[in-house]
């Protein structure tokens, strides 16, 4: 049955004729009585008889009526519930970020500090997660996004920076070339045991002697500042300890690559208030974060 109709033979019944029902619906009065009469066709009963003092229901009318009417007014009141709860902004919100991305941590509680009844579920992994197997709403990437059911925003742009403690330095020297690091104990992020490490140090891939990888990089950063390590760290995670003097950047004229982060989320007609807002608060925070990652390191 077809719900359009459906609804327009409910508005007649519940206004008493076919003129008032489409001035209520916002339609034409001819366009209103053939859609009846199509629903009348294809239920094969009359559902209403018409009079010059407005329309009458059938038994058959009546029977539908009563169905439909209670059908119908549950849908309404489904669809004003989902209109209101996005407009006062209450629900989940379900995100995905890296492991250790700190400064979106700073974010998210900036969000629900404007925003206190949207509850916020992070999943921080470093595998790519699918946004619609695993009930993702947004997820914060790392590199470059090809994927045509996938919206992505680029948000930032940033390079890890090898560091190292004055104590290992002293006792290994000082690196003038990334070859060099093929004699200092080293330490690199990898998501598996046989997954090897190299760098690219402008432009120069080195397979460093590595004595140790994790996929976690604050692990990394504690064994550089116990001067058992040299290792990549993102910035945001370098910056405290290198102003500090704890941790020291190398080779700063042979930078790491460039790093792309992208919000990406599913190419939905109309993605939710909630969603949309979370985008745009990101959009408006993006000055702070930008400055989180930001370290200045003269060649």
């Amino acid at each position: 049955m077809d719900f359009n109709a459906a609804r327009m033979f409910v508005a007649v019944v519940q206004v008493g004729s076919l003129s008032a029902a489409a001035e209520r619906l916002g339609i034409p009065l001819p366009t209103l009585s053939r859609r009846i009469r199509e629903l009348e066709r294809q239920l094969k009963v009359q559902l209403l008889e018409r009079s010059a003092r407005g329309t009458k229901l059938t038994e058959a009318g009546t029977r539908l009526y009563e169905h439909a009417g209670r059908g119908i007014e549950a849908l309404l009141e489904a669809e004003q519930a989902v209109v209101s709860e996005q407009a006062s902004l209450k629900g989940r919100l379900r995100l995905s970020l890296p492991q250790s991305f700190e400064p979106w941590w700073d974010l998210l509680a900036a969000f629900q500090r404007r925003y206190p009844d949207i509850q916020v579920h992070v999943y921080s992994t470093e595998r790519r997660v699918d946004l619609i197997e695993d009930g993702i709403d947004v997820a914060l990437r790392v590199g470059a996004i090809v994927h045509e059911a996938m919206v992505a925003r680029h948000v930032l742009s940033y390079r890890h920076i090898l560091v190292a403690s004055p104590k290992l330095l002293e006792q290994a020297g000082v690196p003038a070339q990334p070859k060099a690091l093929q004699r200092i104990p080293c330490a690199g992020w990898a998501s598996a045991a046989d997954m090897p490490i190299r760098w690219n140090l402008g432009g120069q891939v080195v397979e460093p002697k590595v004595v140790l990888s994790a996929n976690d990089y604050h692990h990394l950063r504690r064994r550089a500042l116990a001067g058992d390590v040299v290792t990549e760290l993102p910035p945001f995670l370098a910056a405290d300890s290198i102003r500090e003097k704890r941790l020291l950047p190398l080779l700063p004229q042979h930078p790491l690559p460039e790093q792309q982060i992208n919000l990406i989320y599913p190419r939905h007609r109309h993605p939710s208030s909630i969603v949309r807002t979370y985008l745009e608060f990101c959009q408006s925070y993006l000055p702070q974060i930008r400055q989180a990652c930001e370290i200045r390191v003269s060649a």
